[in-house]
């Protein structure tokens, strides 16, 4: 099992979601994609991709500061 990153802080909507999708086809089965933004409408936006994608968001928590950290297991 693998953790890959994809830092979108600094990206608004859509560009966080667009890196997911440009990640994604490098993960494998049990893999896990850790997605920072500090997009204000991140949180919603990375709920709505994983269940489209049919992948498992593990968490999206708040950091505080207007920052996001998602998991998403595949």
């Amino acid at each position: 099992m693998a953790v890959v990153v994809v830092d979108a802080n600094g990206l608004r909507c859509p560009q966080p979601v667009l890196r997911m999708v440009a990640k994604a086809p490098e993960l494998k089965a049990g893999d896990v994609m850790e997605v920072l933004a500090d997009c204000p409408t991140f949180a919603k936006d990375v709920q709505m991709w994983s269940e489209r994608a049919k992948k498992t968001l593990l968490f999206c928590r708040d950091e505080g500061g207007g920052k996001f950290r998602a998991q998403i297991q595949f």
